[in-house]
């Protein structure tokens, strides 16, 4: 009885594609995140310490309205990571007491940062059906924004806090003898408590830039 014929081995190649959402723009948003978290804590770390702010043998009524200016340019030099940490404290403090204009806050940085400045070029926005290109994304962006900020509380308790915040520096500043600060160790004028801004995006943008390959 012969065998029966052998079957041949069939070979099937099957393409299989990786998809990646979007690596470049991954790394940039990492790298973003990385270089604001770095940096706050860099900037942080130079704060003075807080027992300054507070001790009461500094404070003294000022002689004038010359030298209230004078000691509140002086303390603001000095304590300025101090002074910043403290107007973050009180907006965030409005907003926590706020829920709702806090998750609109939340939902409009969310927006600019996943819909613009970290969304890949080559994907469109599509939303209900409808293509967006960059400049309707950024126009309808910019309308979002103005209406969270200028048409609901947001702006309102934002600029509140702020307000009584610096009203509450100054004072501090005015009343505070400076005499006894050292004002010639600080930093350089770039190394603000807020400088991780330009540093952040520049390395944002380099990480999302393109790679050439070499030919």
């Amino acid at each position: 009885m012969a065998a029966p014929p052998s079957s041949m081995p069939i070979t099937t190649t099957q393409s299989t594609t990786t998809t990646n959402d979007n690596p470049i723009a991954t790394s940039a948003l990492r790298s973003f995140l990385y270089r604001i978290s770095s940096s706050l804590r860099q900037s942080f770390s130079q704060r003075r310490p807080w027992y300054e702010l507070i001790d009461r043998t500094t404070f003294s009524r000022p002689e004038s309205f010359s030298d209230a200016t004078t000691r509140i340019r002086k303390n603001f030099a000095y304590f300025r990571v101090n002074y910043t940490a403290i107007l973050a404290f009180a907006i965030a403090l409005s907003l926590l007491t706020h829920p709702f204009s806090l998750l609109l806050l939340l939902f409009l940085l969310a927006a600019w940062i996943f819909l613009y400045l970290f969304r890949p070029t080559d994907q469109p926005l599509v939303l209900i059906g409808r293509t967006f290109t960059d400049r309707e994304t950024l126009v309808l962006l910019v309308l979002s924004t103005i209406i969270v900020v200028f048409l609901t509380n947001v702006g309102s308790l934002m600029i509140s806090a702020l307000l009584i915040g610096l009203l509450f520096l100054c004072v501090h500043g005015a009343f505070k003898v400076p005499e006894d600060l050292f004002l010639d160790d600080q930093e350089p004028a770039n190394a603000g408590f807020l400088s991780f801004l330009g540093g952040a995006a520049s390395s944002a943008a380099v990480a999302a830039a393109p790679v050439i390959p070499r030919v």
